[in-house]
C-alpha cells in the first residue's frame, strides 16, 4: 500500500466516523430529557395548544426517521436548522459567528503554551533524569494534570481577579467600553484572555511534559542515541540534534487525541469565566434544551476531532521514515 492510498484509506474511515457521529448526534438530543418547547416559549406554563403548535412548528411530532432524513438532507446543504431559543437565527450561523473565533483562540493559545512549556521541560527533565530538578517537575506536571480544570479556574478567579484584581473577573471584552480603535480593543481583549488561557494551558501541561520526558527517554535508548555518543558528538548536538527531533514526531499524533480533551476543558473553562465561545455557548444550549444548535456545535466538533487525528497521522507517516517503509 503506498502513501497515497494510505491517505485515502483513513479519509474514508475518517467520513465514516463522521457518519457514525451524524447518527449518533442526531440520537442523543431526541432521547434527553427536557422539553424544549418550554425554553422557545419563555413559561413553563404554556398552555397545551401553545406547547403543540411549537412542536408542529419545527417538526418535532413527525416519526424519528422522517427527521433523521430530513437532518441529514439540510446537513449535505449546509444546514443545521434554526435555534429553538434564538427563534429564526440559522444554527451555522450563531456557530460560525464570534463565538467560534474565540473558542479557536482560546484553544489554539493555550495548546501552544500546553506544548510550549511540555517540550522544553520535557527535554530538561529527560536530559537531568533523576535530580532534583527532574523529580520537581514531576510532582509539578502530576499535580497539574490531575487538578480539575474548572477548580484551578475558580482558584484564579478568586486570587489575581478579587483579591489582587490583575485579570478581570469575566467576559470577553469589557462591557460598556467604546474603544477608540482596534489595538485598545486588542488590549482589552488579550486582558480578558490571559486567565482563561493559562488555566487551560497550565492544565494541559502536564501531559505534555511526562509524555516528551518518556520519549526522550526512550529515544536515548536506542542504537543511533549510541553510535553519536561514539562518534564524539558533543551533549547538545546530541540532545537536539539526534533526540529531540525524534521526540517530537509522536508529539504530532498526541496533539490530534488531545484535541478531544482540549475541547472539554475549554468548555468548562469557558463557563468558568463566561468567555463568549462555543464552551459557553453549549452550556446555555443544554440549560435551554436547544437542541439545534447542541447537535450543530457537536458535530462541529466531532469532525473537527476527526480531521485533526486525520492529519495527524498522515503528517506522522510522512515524516517518520518508518511509518512511511511501512505503508509503501
Amino acid at each position: 500500500m503506498g502513501f497515497k492510498e494510505y491517505v485515502g484509506k483513513r479519509t474514508l474511515h475518517g467520513i465514516v466516523t463522521i457518519m457514525l457521529a451524524v447518527t449518533l448526534n442526531f440520537i442523543l438530543f431526541r432521547i434527553m430529557p427536557g422539553d424544549p418547547t418550554r425554553a422557545v416559549s419563555g413559561d413553563p406554563r404554556v398552555d397545551t395548544a401553545t406547547r403543540l403548535a411549537l412542536i408542529a412548528k419545527f417538526g418535532l411530532d413527525r416519526p424519528l426517521i422522517e427527521q433523521f432524513v430530513l437532518y441529514v438532507y439540510n446537513l449535505l446543504r449546509g444546514e443545521m436548522g434554526i435555534s429553538f431559543v434564538q427563534i429564526g437565527r440559522p444554527v451555522i450561523d450563531i456557530i460560525l459567528g464570534r463565538k467560534m473565533i474565540n473558542t479557536i483562540i482560546l484553544m489554539g493559545s493555550s495548546m501552544f503554551i500546553a506544548l510550549f512549556l511540555g517540550i522544553v521541560f520535557g527535554v530538561i527533565a529527560a536530559w537531568r533524569r533523576g535530580t532534583k530538578t527532574d523529580i520537581s517537575l514531576i510532582v509539578v506536571s502530576l499535580a497539574t494534570y490531575s487538578m480539575p480544570v474548572f477548580w484551578f479556574g475558580m482558584m484564579l478567579l478568586l486570587v489575581f481577579s478579587y483579591y489582587i484584581n490583575i485579570f478581570p473577573i469575566a467576559g470577553t471584552i469589557t462591557p460598556g467600553i467604546v474603544h477608540a480603535n482596534f489595538f485598545e480593543y486588542a488590549k482589552d481583549y488579550l486582558n480578558h484572555l490571559m486567565a482563561p488561557m493559562i488555566t487551560l494551558g497550565v492544565s494541559f501541561f502536564g501531559g505534555y511534559f511526562l509524555f516528551m520526558r518518556d520519549t526522550i527517554l526512550d529515544v536515548f535508548t536506542e542504537d543511533y542515541m549510541l553510535t553519536a555518543r561514539a562518534k564524539g558528538l558533543s551533549n547538545r548536538k546530541i540532545l537536539f540534534k539526534h533526540a529531540m527531533r525524534n521526540a517530537l514526531l509522536p508529539m504530532v499524533s498526541l496533539m490530534g487525541v488531545h484535541v478531544t480533551f482540549l475541547i472539554s476543558g475549554a468548555t468548562m473553562t469557558e463557563t468558568v469565566f463566561s468567555w463568549d465561545g462555543l464552551g459557553r455557548l453549549i452550556y446555555d444550549s443544554v440549560r435551554n434544551n436547544d437542541y439545534p444548535v447542541l447537535q450543530g456545535i457537536f458535530l462541529f466538533m466531532a469532525v473537527l476531532v476527526v480531521v485533526a487525528n486525520i492529519l495527524a497521522d498522515i503528517v506522522n507517516a510522512y515524516l517518520d521514515p518508518r511509518i512511511k517503509e511501512a505503508v509503501e
